[in-house]
């Protein structure tokens, strides 16, 4: 995080994923916690969440994902982010994930990989930890 200014955060859903409550429910609970947030909306593509998270200069991406496709995903945004030559924005992810996807996530370095009943209180945290990093 830059001093001066408010924690910035992008949620994007990559993909053919409908499912949004739950990135709607950290949008506000990240706005409510004092962070200003950009939500993609559904289907975007891996370069154009890059794209976004490079013009809106944000200090954390969180993917959200219900599909089980988390680990490509994250993937295809490092390659995306690598390719931007943005690959220090972290990303933290969350969803539908079993114990073989949060391996594979944080092999790409994605943290968090928050399922379903994750306190807010802990996910609130975890980004302002990884906009001072």
């Amino acid at each position: 995080m830059r001093e001066g200014r408010k924690t910035r955060v992008l949620i994007a859903k990559v993909g053919c994923d409908i499912h949004e409550r739950g990135a709607l429910t950290l949008s506000r609970a990240l706005r409510d916690a004092g962070m200003e947030v950009i939500y993609t909306g559904r289907y975007q593509t891996p370069e154009g969440v890059a794209s976004a998270a490079v013009s809106e200069d944000v200090d954390v991406i969180a993917l959200s994902d219900h599909t089980g496709s988390l680990p490509i995903i994250a993937g295809q945004v490092t390659d995306a982010l690598k390719a931007q030559g943005a690959a220090q924005i972290p990303i933290a992810a969350g969803g539908l994930l079993t114990p073989d996807d949060v391996r594979a996530l944080e092999g790409l370095g994605v943290s968090g990989n928050y399922g379903p009943g994750t306190p807010i209180e802990t996910i609130v945290e975890h980004f302002k930890e990884l906009a001072r990093e």
